[in-house]
């Protein structure tokens, strides 16, 4: 196809842009930027082998500014993203998108304009390029970040549902599903996290989704051995509750799928904080109401930001300089269905990393890891993910279950709801049974 065929294919036809609408959010009116960009004279970019791919992408997306997960996500298909020593440039062109809000700082429409892709008002027009059928091969669907309300336990209700939903409809009534990646947990509902899962199934497309820390590098480059025996894992963690739970969490179902008879659900959770979760941690063992205090160890010897008192470069923390330096430590402590205990701590004041321990059965020694995010601006770990999400819409296949998400997004709602509630909650509906890989799939190089 030549580039000005192409351009046509995915432009809509829009109206004179005759200027800029503000509400009260300061979000702008979608209908008056899509006329600008229908007047726009911006050019596709080629591929750095210089051809347009042969394959389409839609990135549907709550925001699109700095920081944002678009910014570090979306762009790897617009720019690639480095692997193993070489530039690399997905076989993409991102044809369409659907931007669900424009606050100060969006770079959804210089994007546009310097790439050469409309944003659609409709996410069926995105993913029809305005043409009136499927248009796109793939469909990034990003629901983070933006102005969105909470529930009552403190969830951000991002639209990844019905952005996912919309998608769906479209794929039924066009006749052609394509593979979806979506960012993080699936839903903040599990109800819908779970008809996501079996859409996708149904349906028959590949369906990844997740976050970045399970395909991050790792310090030391360890994986849980497959078919091993595992009694107890933890993941000393940072960040908010309803955001870097789900990542911390991840981290610990990264490993565990892995253990002996794969994956069985877990059957309950108990969420603590503050001196409930001091107090957890005096009881010494997970059978007394607590954690194994080795592991608890054995994660902040791994990690590289642990916070130090004056004069010393390396001090563990006694217990009162850990009240100290926390001030409101956050613990999910559940059990699997087969036995397997689980701790998810996110201690702000004391790490500022994601690490990793677990208590295999015959080995004295933990085995332990930090799951490496190198910084800000570059966050290659994002690229990391995308590798995946690439690897997805390309080969037609996810190279991990996303029942993994499914799993993780509803331990994010059940610990949410736990810290609301005060008390331990059964969990009989995340019997979430799944086999992973043998093959590692985290960035090595």
């Amino acid at each position: 196809m030549k580039r000005e065929d192409f351009r046509t294919a995915c432009r809509k036809p829009f109206g004179r842009y005759t200027g800029f609408e503000t509400n009260n959010k300061n979000l702008m009116n979608r209908r008056s930027f899509i006329g600008a960009l229908g007047a726009g004279t911006a050019i596709a970019p080629p591929t750095l082998s210089g051809k347009i791919p042969q394959k389409r992408l839609a990135v549907i997306t709550t925001e699109w500014r700095e920081r944002s997960h678009a910014w570090h996500m979306a762009a790897r298909f617009l720019v690639g993203y480095p692997v193993d020593g070489k530039w690399h440039h997905p076989p993409f062109q991102v044809a369409s998108a659907y931007v669900d809000q424009f606050p100060k700082g969006d770079l959804a429409r210089r994007r546009s304009r310097e790439f050469g892709f409309p944003i659609y008002e409709t996410i069926a027009d995105a993913l029809r390029c305005g043409s009136g059928k499927m248009a796109v091969d793939a469909v990034l669907i990003i629901g983070e970040h933006g102005d969105y309300p909470r529930n009552e336990f403190g969830q951000k209700k991002y639209p990844r549902y019905e952005f996912f939903k919309q998608a769906v409809e479209v794929f039924r009534k066009d006749g052609r599903a394509v593979p979806v990646f979506n960012d993080k947990h699936l839903s903040w509902k599990w109800e819908w996290a779970r008809e996501m899962a079996e859409t996708s199934r149904e349906m028959g497309f590949p369906f990844l989704a997740g976050s970045s820390l399970p395909v991050t590098w790792r310090m030391p480059s360890v994986d849980l051995p497959h078919g091993a025996a595992a009694e107890e894992m933890m993941c000393v963690a940072m960040g908010s509750v309803d955001s870097y739970d789900f990542h911390a969490l991840e981290v610990i179902q990264c490993m565990a799928e892995r253990r002996k008879g794969g994956e069985t659900g877990v059957k309950w959770l108990e969420a603590l904080k503050g001196d409930d979760a001091w107090g957890a941690m005096e009881k010494g063992s997970f059978a007394k109401g607590g954690w194994n205090p080795e592991l608890f160890r054995s994660c902040l010897a791994r990690s590289q930001s642990l916070r130090q008192t004056d004069t010393f470069s390396h001090r563990y923390p006694t217990p009162e300089m850990l009240r100290r330096m926390v001030r409101e430590p956050i613990v999910y402590r559940y059990e699997h269905r087969d036995g397997l205990k689980a701790t998810m701590m996110l201690m702000n004041g004391l790490v500022g990393d994601f690490t990793f321990a677990a208590k295999l059965k015959g080995e004295k020694k933990p085995l332990s890891t930090l799951f490496y995010l190198p910084p800000v601006p570059n966050v290659v770990y994002s690229a990391a993910l995308m590798s995946k999400a690439e690897e997805t819409f390309l080969s037609g296949k996810a190279p991990y279950p996303v029942e993994r998400t499914l799993l993780t997004s509803g331990l994010v709602e059940a610990g949410c709801r736990s810290l609301n509630k005060g008390r331990r909650l059964d969990t009989p509906h995340l019997k979430v049974e799944y086999a992973a890989p043998k093959e590692s799939q985290f960035w090595r190089t």
